[in-house]
């Protein structure tokens, strides 16, 4: 997801997605634990993504 389409986002929305790559991070880090995960560049993408997004959501607070 880039940056404009985040900004385009309501709150929740932002939250929702949040909590989803959230999850997607834990699953990558099992993954990564038991040498099945191929793409290591998943975690710090996704890790990434919930930054900006938490960025974003403290700009709307404001």
């Amino acid at each position: 997801m880039k940056l404009q389409e985040m900004r385009e986002k309501s709150a929740e929305e932002l939250q929702n997605a949040i909590t989803d790559w959230k999850k997607d991070l834990f699953n990558y880090k099992l993954q990564l634990s038991t040498n099945k995960l191929e793409n290591t560049a998943l975690i710090s993408k996704t890790k990434k993504l919930i930054a900006q997004a938490k960025t974003i959501l403290k700009q709307k607070e404001v």
